[in-house]
């Protein structure tokens, strides 16, 4: 009798292990995704409506330290805000992914995160300089 107990617990527990995270854990894994993807650069019209003035706003802030910092404030809050984006899209898409019992590693994603997002922002700036892709004329100081 007791092997079939423990039998019928080793296989509920391994049933846990395959069960999906529960539905409010999938609708903020996909609240962070939408945000995400509308503060990454994936998304092409979100500049205007929500990286830049974000980006205003933290240069914004910079400029209260010194007036001179209010450029490099708006690049770096530029910046911030897409990677903050690619950030919330890997959070995102781990929370709606990933199974219950599934041990996650904090420090892992986030190094993985910055370092995509970084490489991805050395690309496009490699693309820009060599050409391959055209920057708008408000760029080029003409």
């Amino acid at each position: 009798m007791t092997e079939i107990q423990n039998s019928e617990q080793e296989l509920s527990s391994q049933n846990l292990e395959n069960v999906p995270k529960t539905l409010l854990q999938k609708v903020r894994g996909g609240f962070l995704l939408v945000i995400g993807y509308l503060l990454s650069p994936l998304c092409w019209w979100n500049d205007l409506v929500f990286n830049l003035p974000i980006a205003y706003v933290f240069g914004y802030v910079c400029s209260f330290l010194s007036p001179k910092l209010m450029m490099p404030g708006v690049i770096i809050g530029y910046w911030l805000s897409n990677i903050i984006g690619i950030l919330l899209m890997q959070a995102g898409a781990l929370d709606m992914l990933q199974k219950q019992n599934q041990e996650r590693n904090l420090k892992k994603e986030l190094l993985t995160g910055l370092v995509s997002s970084t490489a991805y922002t050395f690309l496009i700036v490699l693309l820009i300089q060599f050409k391959i892709l055209d920057t708008p004329n408000f760029f080029s100081g003409s």
